[in-house]
């Protein structure tokens, strides 16, 4: 069975992940919350995403484990912004990926991860 990274390629993750970022930093909601180094994010997230959808362990090998609540926690992370992160996910996967039924499973990775990073 083939993973969703396999499905999506890295090349076109790694165009979603820069469109997210893209509409991220300019967004009024939440775009404070990214105020570390733009490229940082961007490769954080998109080696991240590598593995978190079964392709290479890439993250790991560079960051150790992801513990991404943890790592979310400095930053105050309420229902709206959870929201907000969502939509803009959301909008990158439809502008890169015209199969709906991928860009569905895809997208339906996100709301529980993105769940668990509230924190306020």
């Amino acid at each position: 069975m083939q993973t969703l990274y396999a499905k999506i390629g890295p090349k076109r993750l790694k165009a979603i992940v820069d469109r997210f970022y893209d509409i991220v930093f300019g967004d009024s909601k939440i775009g404070h919350l990214f105020k570390t180094d733009k490229s940082l994010i961007r490769d954080k997230q998109y080696q991240f995403l590598t593995q978190f959808l079964g392709g290479p362990q890439i993250y790991n090998s560079t960051y150790g484990h992801p513990r991404m609540r943890m790592r979310h926690a400095p930053h105050a992370i309420d229902e709206a912004a959870k929201e907000e992160w969502l939509r803009c996910m959301k909008i990158s996967i439809e502008e890169h990926i015209e199969d709906t039924e991928l860009a569905s499973a895809l997208y339906n990775c996100f709301p529980k991860v993105a769940a668990n990073m509230v924190n306020s």
